[in-house]
């Protein structure tokens, strides 16, 4: 990585996500980025208290030493990740040793510099606490053999909302997708009987009663069940607003923050004192609901006395609607009803469908997107960035071909420009090779003008009209929720000067704000406001992956090198009549479309793309750096017009794809 602006990376690191220009600068201040090598030790266990540390790039291994002195691995860190701060706000030696096992970049705050950072941006401190509870461990029990622990609790406002199916499948996907440890509690009243137990093939079950077993320093080994399917599970009774029922489940979950990368309680619908509490030891809560709305309602006024009258933090909060029951309204006004945005939506599972979808039956809707919401929790979401470049684009079809044809996972696209229009196909479902039929439509040089109406040019010389319903012929009234994974579209403000991401709304109508070019098209008016071409601020646009916590990115930059711009622009400063081939034109009079023609295709519209194009190869490179991997598909001998070659371009879109195919499963794998 080549590390140019260190105040462009401070502003992508997740943590720092937020802050002001001001806080930004003391960050900037304060800290300095340290490469180390592969192999390189960061600090040593039992070494005081050193600094704060964050990877930028690369990844760190954590580990601590077992009673006979070999290296017991706890946590491999990757970019976004901090580490170091137990010893720094708790100031104590070091529980725990790192090690860079590949070249890293790493953003380093030392500690006189760190507590002057926390003075002056408090709420940083309340962050880091958060990130504290998760990682200190009672030692005095026994060793310690994770890094950091995460207590999930799965909620309902009322009964039969799928919340126990959901915790089960959760649990099932979080230890696939992770690799780590996952224990569920089943917790529930004296008069239900437990049925995860069944689910997991487990029979006669031992239940602990939390309301009269003595106080707990060691979790009884029978109550711990091993399944065959990599989860654990212990279940339990308590009874309401039974104060030692909840002091045992604190005595418990510190217990288990020892062993257990993932504690998911799976909790009765009741909203007695003990629930409560039990809530409040959750470092996330998932609450379910159907897109009823009574039932919406239910949840919004659950959420609303969690937030007021127990005062949680509302980040922690997240709503999931579960489609068991039909929905009869459309999802703006769920969201209306809720108060808040859906974290997730589960589709409705089969009435015959067996219950461990993840694993029986992984590739129905309902597995796909809870394994999404896993790869979130477990920050191993893959993000793909599809980049701006006209007919070069038509290179990201040859990249999906591979993603689909070596099942590589992707759980979020974003796309700019033409990268938005092919991104939005393949999110509601469109296949590599339909989006290489519908670019065969351009299938001679002239069909291109099939997408061009020229205008008198007071905002741009190409109204949109075309390209508005060629879009709707192949996307029709789609909508952002219509989408079968998560899709983001990159827009420029024309009055804030500033990139907007779209999420929202119609999916033409978004993709004709990232598509108009300034000086070629007019702004396109989205919701009031005014857009224009993504690739404006955006040409590969990393940075709302980085901002959505997205860890691993493969980003794919179809922008021809500068060098290769220069060279197309100072022929057309030339004069050089050329056909959309890039070939000198016969000269041979005019007729006034010819006119036409020559002027806008060739001269105004090929310098102010070749120009802009100069602007965002720079762009796209820096955002490039944000990228875990960059394909950089050979667009050489092609030229930006030629769309009815979309399958040469789709072709050295596949090369490039099959070229990286080890380092991105390399990627996935880590």
């Amino acid at each position: 990585m080549n590390i140019r602006d260190k105040e462009f990376i401070i502003k992508e690191i997740p943590f720092f996500a937020g802050l002001s220009k001001a806080d930004l600068a003391i960050i900037h201040a304060k800290s300095q980025i340290v490469e180390y090598c592969k192999g390189q030790n960061i600090y040593e266990e039992g070494s005081g208290p050193s600094a704060f540390y964050c990877i930028i790039s690369g990844r760190v291994q954590i580990y601590t030493k077992d009673k006979n002195g070999g290296r017991l691995i706890l946590e491999y860190l990757h970019r976004g990740k901090y580490f170091g701060i137990i010893s720094l706000l708790t100031n104590e030696p070091h529980s725990v040793s790192s090690e860079a096992i590949n070249d890293c970049h790493i953003l380093v705050i030392n500690k006189e510099d760190f507590d002057s950072v926390l003075e002056s941006i408090p709420h940083l401190a309340i962050d880091l606490s958060r990130t504290l509870s998760r990682r200190l461990k009672r030692k005095d029990i026994h060793q310690k053999k994770i890094f950091e622990s995460t207590v999930i609790s799965v909620f309902s406002s009322y009964a039969q909302a799928g919340k126990t199916v959901y915790a089960l499948n959760l649990a099932l996907s979080l230890n696939r997708e992770t690799h780590k440890s996952v224990i569920v509690l089943d917790i529930l009243s004296k008069d239900k009987t437990p049925t995860l137990p069944r689910k997991l093939d487990i029979q006669d079950p031992p239940i602990l009663d939390l309301s009269s077993v003595p106080d707990i320093y060691v979790l009884p080994k029978d109550f711990i069940l091993k399944s065959n399917f990599g989860i654990d599970l212990s279940c339990f009774y308590y009874e309401e607003d039974n104060d030692v029922c909840l002091k045992r489940l604190i005595e418990i979950l510190s217990l288990l923050v020892n062993d257990y990368h993932y504690i998911l309680l799976d909790l009765p619908a009741a909203m007695d004192r003990s629930i409560i509490s039990m809530l409040n030891q959750s470092d996330l809560i998932h609450i379910l609901s159907s897109p009823d709305p009574t039932d919406l309602k239910r949840t919004s006024n659950l959420v609303y006395r969690l937030k007021t009258d127990f005062n949680f933090d509302s980040q922690k909060i997240k709503t999931i609607v579960n489609e068991y029951k039909l929905a009869k309204i459309n999802y703006s006004s769920q969201i209306d009803i809720l108060g808040q945005d859906i974290f997730a939506t589960v589709p409705k599972i089969k009435f015959d469908a067996l219950e461990r979808l993840i694993i029986d039956d992984p590739e129905c809707e309902y597995s796909k997107v809870v394994r999404r919401i896993a790869r979130q929790l477990g920050d191993c979401l893959v993000g793909l960035v599809l980049g701006v470049g006209v007919g070069y684009g038509f290179c990201h079809v040859g990249v999906l071909k591979v993603i689909e044809e070596e099942h590589v996972p992707v759980d979020i696209i974003v796309g700019s420009s033409i990268g938005s229009f092919i991104a939005s196909l393949w999110a509601i479902g469109k296949s590599s090779s339909e989006i290489l039929e519908i670019a065969r439509e351009f299938r001679e040089p002239k069909h291109i003008w099939g997408l061009v109406d020229i205008t008198f040019p007071r905002f741009g010389f190409i109204k949109g009209n075309k390209l508005y319903r060629f879009l709707k012929k192949h996307l029709g009234d789609k909508t952002f929720y219509d989408v079968k994974l998560p899709l983001k579209i990159i827009a420029s403000d024309v009055g804030k000067k500033e990139p907007k991401i779209l999420d929202k709304g119609l999916l033409v109508d978004a993709i004709m704000a990232s598509c108009s070019m300034p000086g070629v098209f007019a702004p396109f008016k989205f919701r009031e406001e005014f857009l224009f071409d993504g690739g404006v601020t955006y040409p590969l646009p990393c940075e709302p992956l980085m901002q959505m916590g997205v860890k691993k990115i493969i980003a794919v930059n179809v922008t021809p090198s500068r060098e290769d711009i220069l060279k197309q622009l100072a022929k057309l400063k030339e004069g050089a009549s050329l056909d959309p081939t890039g070939k000198r034109e016969e000269n041979k009079p005019p007729g006034l479309l010819g006119r036409l023609k020559n002027i806008f295709n060739f001269n105004i519209i090929n310098i102010i793309f070749s120009s802009v194009e100069i602007l965002q190869s720079e762009v796209a490179r820096k955002e490039g750096e944000l990228a875990d991997i960059v394909l950089h598909p050979d667009t050489s001998g092609l030229f930006w017009l030629e769309l009815h070659k979309s399958v040469e371009f789709a072709r050295r879109g596949e090369e490039e794809a099959r070229k990286h195919l080890d380092k991105i499963w390399q990627l996935i794998n880590e």
